[in-house]
Formats: structure tokens, sequence, C-alpha cells
């Protein structure tokens, strides 16, 4: 008989967000320790001087991952976020001074890319690869999406018995292959190419060492639609808090946790908080960075964190150095989302991602929202959020020392490749993070923004699992979990705990 269903969950980010609703939708009691006074992870606002910034994610991508978990009660994701489709969903920028409109109906895009880079062949190969990307995405939803995987022997049903399609779907993952060098065989032009790269900016990782397979993103975006919430993606927490407060969720921000509470060293018990409150509970749904959980919150299962600890390698995903610039006035050359490109791909990520060092000659996005949403600025003014990804944290590493001379780099290539002269005349308010801010401020492995890196052309894309092979009654949720990183991927990440979870039949006797 079932004494007790109260789960608790550490982390209130957006996989932690999706963990708890998910499991009230079924039924549980959940508590959600959040150590920060506010809930949504790197979700969250700034707002100053008459401007709006989403501060941490500003791109949401297959927006039914979402509805999903809404559905858990019967819900209707509409009645709680108004999602407005953007297309074109990127404007790109070149060193040549060339611009091109990435717009998500292939066709369209292919007669745009004629244009652009004429008798290349650059069209036909962009459809071909879509066309790759297609099979590559129904591969990852058949067999990595929706269920916790931590390696390749967790995406094939053994028991099921053999079947030649299985080899066939293993086969068109291209393992053994990068995302790079995949896209260059079929995009003769270069600017094209490293645009397309950029659909693996998601995961934090380098086009070229992450695997292929993760070439199935371009195909999820251009289906699926880039969306913008009404309000700033602050919405979709916030939408996730009200939904759990209607399920009975308990939620308990600015409470910290010391450790999980392990029994004999294999099943997880409850946790104590940092002012030590036991709360015993059925099971653990750790939202907290999957290597910080294991190495800091675990002083009671040291053999299962070794474990953990030996089972790869945990390389962070890359940090990045944001700048939230409100301006008196807009520039009306951009799109909601831009990309400022580098004038060489390789040189910059054998910076960020080999030497570990900011790169002389970055990418910069820019997010400038007043194009959907004018209440995150001033009449005529623009809120304008900056990202240039860096390397994670290195020990040498002073972002105090560093940041005034990257600023410039980065306020340089803005002016030139991104076509504003007069930037800083117009800036008017200005904030920063920077990679030691990340670290500080979201308790994130080393300052990295999408968890850890997809580096690998094997085994990249395979992080921790969220059923924990080490304890009873622990799951993993968040960037740093299967499936990974940005937004759909996260909140998957938390409805696979919370599915796991059930299916388990997690109770306490």
């Amino acid at each position: 008989m079932v004494a007790s269903n109260r789960v608790v969950v550490v982390g209130g980010g957006l996989g932690g967000l999706a963990a708890a609703c998910t499991l009230a939708a079924r039924g549980y009691g959940v508590t959600v320790f959040e150590a920060s006074p506010w809930l949504g992870g790197k979700a969250t606002v700034l707002s100053e001087a008459g401007f709006r910034f989403d501060m941490g994610p500003t791109i949401l991508t297959i927006p039914d991952v979402l509805r999903r978990i809404f559905r858990e009660a019967g819900r209707n994701l509409d009645d709680y976020v108004n999602l407005v489709r953007l297309d074109p969903q990127w404007r790109c920028f070149f060193g040549d001074g060339s611009t091109l409109d990435l717009v998500e109906n292939v066709e369209r895009m292919a007669k745009s890319l004629d244009g652009y880079s004429p008798n290349t062949g650059t069209a036909d190969g962009y459809r071909n690869f879509l066309k790759l990307s297609d099979r590559l995405h129904r591969v990852s939803d058949e067999y990595f999406f929706w269920k916790s995987i931590g390696g390749i022997r967790d995406m094939i049903d053994v028991k099921g018995g053999f079947k030649p399609k299985i080899v066939g779907d293993v086969r068109a993952m291209r393992m053994g292959r990068s995302v790079a060098g995949t896209v260059r065989k079929f995009i003769p032009d270069a600017r094209v190419a490293q645009m397309i790269d950029h659909f693996t900016q998601y995961v934090g990782s380098s086009p070229e060492a992450s695997p292929a397979v993760l070439c199935g993103i371009a195909h999820m975006q251009t289906e699926d639609g880039i969306w913008y919430p009404m309000g700033g993606t602050r919405a979709v927490p916030e939408a996730l808090v009200k939904f759990g407060t209607e399920l009975g969720v308990d939620f308990r921000p600015n409470t910290g946790i010391k450790r999980l509470i392990v029994a004999d060293g294999k099943t997880v018990t409850g946790v104590e908080t940092d002012g030590g409150e036991i709360v015993e509970a059925a099971a653990v749904v750790s939202n907290a960075d999957s290597v910080r959980t294991h190495r800091e919150l675990l002083p009671d299962a040291p053999k299962a964190a070794r474990k953990f600890d030996r089972r790869r390698k945990y390389e962070p995903a890359c940090s990045g150095v944001v700048l939230y610039l409100g301006l008196n006035k807009a520039y009306d050359h951009l799109l909601h989302h831009d990309f400022v490109f580098s004038r060489d791909p390789h040189e910059e990520f054998d910076f960020i991602y080999r030497k570990g060092e900011p790169a002389p000659d970055p990418t910069c996005y820019l997010a400038a929202t007043s194009r959907t949403d004018p209440a995150t600025a001033p009449p005529g003014g623009e809120a304008l959020y900056v990202l240039v990804h860096t390397p994670y944290l290195r020990p040498h590493h002073d972002w105090k020392q560093m940041l005034p001379a990257y600023r410039r780099v980065i306020l340089d290539k803005l002016k030139t490749t991104g076509k504003m002269p007069d930037l800083e005349s117009r800036i008017v308010f200005e904030s920063v993070l920077t990679p030691q801010d990340i670290h500080d401020r979201y308790r994130v492995l080393n300052g990295a923004i999408y968890g850890l890196a997809s580096h690998g052309k094997w085994l990249g894309a395979f992080k921790p699992a969220n059923r924990s092979p080490d304890l009873r009654n622990l799951y993993l949720a968040g960037g740093a979990a299967h499936p990974g990183p940005g937004m759909p991927m996260v909140l998957m990440s938390g409805w696979i705990a919370a599915d796991s979870l059930d299916t388990d039949g997690v109770v306490v006797r």
C-alpha cells in the first residue's frame, strides 16, 4: 500500500518545472526547491530604464513539447501562453557585406539561395540536406526522444528482435561524421554552410566535433518553426508555475539543497535543505547540473558519485558573454533574430573549443525583440540582446580583466559586419553577463550555458540518462541530462524524468 507519493524536485529551472507539472498531473505530490529567489532557471528577465530583456534563452522551437506537458492534465497551452511564429527565422550578416534570410519553407529558401549563390548547386544541396535532416529527425523521434537514454544500447529494444529497419536507421545517423563535415558535403557555398552550422549552436558545441545526427535539428526548426512567447521567453516558466500551482505543486524558492539523503548508499530517500530541514520523498528529480549533483550533493553515496564521474568525460559546453543594450533608436535592418557571422568559422571554433580562449573575430547572435513585442523598449527604441559564445571557464580566465577588451571586440563586430556604425551613440542602458557571472548565478558547470558539450562524432549526442543507473529513485533533468540543452530538449528532459519515475512505480511503503 502506498504510504507516500511525495516527490522532491531539486531546482526550479525549465526541466524541473516540466517534471513537477507532469508528476502533479499524474497524481503525485510535488515539492520544488529552488535556491534562487525566482523560478525558471536561466529563463529570467532584466527590466531597467524602460527596457525588458530575456536574460537567458530567447528562441523557442518545437512547441509541441510544451503542449504535451500541458496536455498531461487536459489543459491547452494557448490558454497560458500566446505564441507568435516568426518567419523569416533569422537574418544573417556576413563579412563580405551580404545578408541572407533563413525562411522556414524549404522551396522558398532554395529559391532564395538560387539568387544568393547562383550556379553553385547550393540550392539543390540545401534541399538534399533537409531531406537528410528529415530522416535524422525521424530517427531521433523513434529511438532517442521521449525516453531515458544514456547510450546507444538504450536506443534499441534488443528484446523486440532484429529488424532490418534498425540497421538502416543506425546508418542514417552517420555515426563517425561531424555536423560541419556533413553540411559541407551538401552545401558548397561557405557562407550558407556557416549559417547551417548554427542550427547546432543550440547545444553550445563545435559543429566540427559534434555528431552528424544533430543535423536533424535543422528539420525540427524548419518543420515546426521558431516561436516567440509574447512577454518574452520568461512567459514559459511563468505559465508552468501557474499550471503547477493549479495542480497543487509546492514551490519553495530561496531554499537550496545541501545533500540528497541516500539509504545504504543505494536508494535516495529525500533531501536536506541548506537550513537543515529533512524532507522525505519517494523519489528525487534533480534539475541541478547532473555533474554537480553527483559531485556536490551525494556525500551519502560516494561510490555512486565516483561511478558516475568515471563513466565518461564530462566536458562543459561553451559559455558566453551577453550584452543587454538599451538603444534610444532601433535599427530597421534587423529582424527579431539575427546572426552576425565571424570571418572564419574554423578559426572561431578552434579558439573557443580547442584553445579555450575567446575568438578574436566572433559570431554575434542578436535578439531585437521589439520587432514582435514593442513593450520590450520605449517607443522607437530597442532592447538589443547580444550573445557571443566563449569557452567555458578555465582557471586562468579573469573576466573582470578580460571584459573591457572583449566588449570592444564585440561592438566593433556589430559596427562593421552588423552594419551598426553608430551603435555606441545609441546605447542609453547597458548590462552584461560574463562566463563567471553565469557560473555564479546559475550554479552550472564552469559557466557552461548549455550543460554538457556534444563533442564526439560517435557518441557526442549522449548525455547522462534521466533514470540514474547508480541510485534507485534518483532521476535527472535539465540541459546536462538527456536529451540535452535548448528550451524544447530541457523541457523534454523534465517530462522524461517524470515519466520514467511514474513508469517505475516509485512509492514509499
